[in-house]
């Protein structure tokens, strides 16, 4: 059940984060130009609706469409949403997480039907038409018949959020959205269902706080700095350096092992995520675009300008709230996690994994792979920290990327990802080894697969 609701959450993050820059833009020019802006100015001020009801909506649909069927699948997606966007009067990013994928899938299984049966000659005439024919169909549809039902949909969801605001317990979400961030949910929360609401919030009142919810990088660094004072063996000892990576890097990946060596610090991550919501609740603070990767100076850097008191004491306080409630619970239910018991415990994985090979084949590796959910963040991290190790080990020719869990190359070889992300990650390369870790700083995996490779 986790497997496919990472799956799904995967895919709507998927036709969001490539076009996150996008959305960065949209935000400094919101945050620039509207009325309560730094520097408003009314001609400026014109590209802000454009940009959210068109140019934001076509690119999620065209990725969306791509992903399914490539660029005659994103053309197709695009093509279909117009439909949907002129047939509503809010902007629709929802419409377009629906219409892109469906228009790739249609386009997708016709190609395959007439596979092979197309006279010479003729691919590029029938290669055009049917985007075009498929698309104004769907247009039409959309238009006429999809519009109306994701306005609605669009509706409901403001009547859900509007009885958490309007009932003061926004905070409360936190129970749902820290536990899914552990468990690699946290771009498929953010990117799939929290930012097309603050795009659309921003559209409305130049702010969301709901760019924040997810991303607040607060009380992620409670609970390091808990760690840091009452941690233990190597999870203390790699806490620091997880705190520069988690807070000014922006990749909250870093400090899920944490949480997971003690689930019971979830408790402490809910508690300081409530505490920030609340702090931006009574303050009025918001972003005016999203904050990825959610670090403290991509923050601040999309703050609304009458923020920047509300969203650093959501983070102070998100910080201070889970680091006071995970030092008790780390004295009294805190594991010893050392060295040895990690490399204990990698030795009875790769035991257990049905994909390792015997240091023989190990020695013909050209290619290996480090796998995390959106493929951006931690594994970037990661890839490059094994590409320095291997460097030093004189196997600098050995090629190391990274990429998202979904989409692994299937020319890898040898794939590193965490232990949480293990059967998306067989699923998408059966044929590699997997070389599963639990901190993505300072795994031993790193230094036993070097010297594995080294033999």
């Amino acid at each position: 059940m986790k497997e496919k609701i990472q799956r799904v959450g995967r895919y709507l993050s998927g036709m969001v984060m490539p076009n996150i820059g996008a959305f960065i833009a949209w935000g400094i020019i919101t945050a620039l130009f509207i009325p309560t802006g730094w520097l408003p100015n009314e001609k400026m001020a014109e590209l802000v609706g454009p940009m959210s009801t068109y140019l934001l909506t076509l690119l999620i649909a065209y990725t969306g469409g791509k992903t399914v069927a490539g660029t005659r699948g994103g053309v197709m997606g695009a093509i279909a949403t117009m439909g949907v966007i002129v047939g509503a009067d809010v902007p629709m990013f929802l419409g377009a997480m629906l219409m892109g994928p469906l228009a790739g899938y249609i386009i997708k299984k016709f190609d395959k039907l007439i596979e092979g049966r197309i006279p010479a000659g003729f691919e590029m005439l029938i290669n055009n038409f049917s985007v075009g024919i498929f698309g104004a169909i769907l247009a039409m549809i959309g238009y006429l018949g999809i519009s109306p039902v994701v306005s609605s949909l669009n509706s409901v969801m403001e009547a859900g959020v509007g009885f958490f605001v309007d009932h003061g317990i926004l905070p409360l979400v936190s129970i749902f959205i820290e536990p899914a961030k552990v468990l690699f949910l946290n771009n498929a929360v953010n990117h799939g269902i929290l930012t097309p609401m603050g795009l659309q919030q921003t559209a409305e009142t130049g702010k969301s706080l709901f760019f924040l919810l997810e991303a607040n990088p607060g009380p992620g660094l409670g609970i390091l700095l808990a760690y840091c004072l009452v941690g233990k063996g190597n999870a203390k000892s790699s806490a620091p350096g997880a705190i520069i990576i988690h807070f000014l890097g922006g990749i909250h990946e870093i400090y899920f092992p944490f949480i997971l060596m003690n689930p019971i610090l979830l408790l402490s991550a809910i508690a300081g995520g409530a505490s920030g919501i609340l702090t931006l609740n009574i303050f009025g603070a918001g972003l005016t675009g999203p904050a990825s990767p959610g670090s403290i100076i991509a923050v601040l850097g999309m703050a609304a300008k009458d923020s920047y008191l509300g969203v650093i004491l959501s983070v102070i306080i998100a910080c201070a709230v889970s680091c006071v409630t995970a030092v008790p619970l780390l004295k009294i239910f805190g594991k010893t996690e050392d060295l040895e018991a990690a490399k204990e415990m990698v030795s009875e994985m790769k035991n257990a994994s049905k994909g390792l090979v015997d240091v023989k084949v190990a020695k013909d590796v050209s290619s290996i792979v480090f796998a995390c959910d959106a493929g951006m963040g931690s594994s970037a991290m990661g890839a490059t920290i094994l590409r320095k190790k291997l460097a030093a080990a004189g196997l600098g020719s050995i090629n190391v990327v990274h990429a998202s869990v979904s989409s692994i190359p299937d020319n890898a070889q040898v794939v590193v990802t965490h232990e949480e992300l293990r059967e998306r990650a067989a699923s998408s390369c059966p044929g590699a080894r997997l070389v599963l870790i639990k901190n993505f700083l300072s795994a031993p995996e790193y230094d036993m697969l070097v010297n594995e490779l080294k033999v």
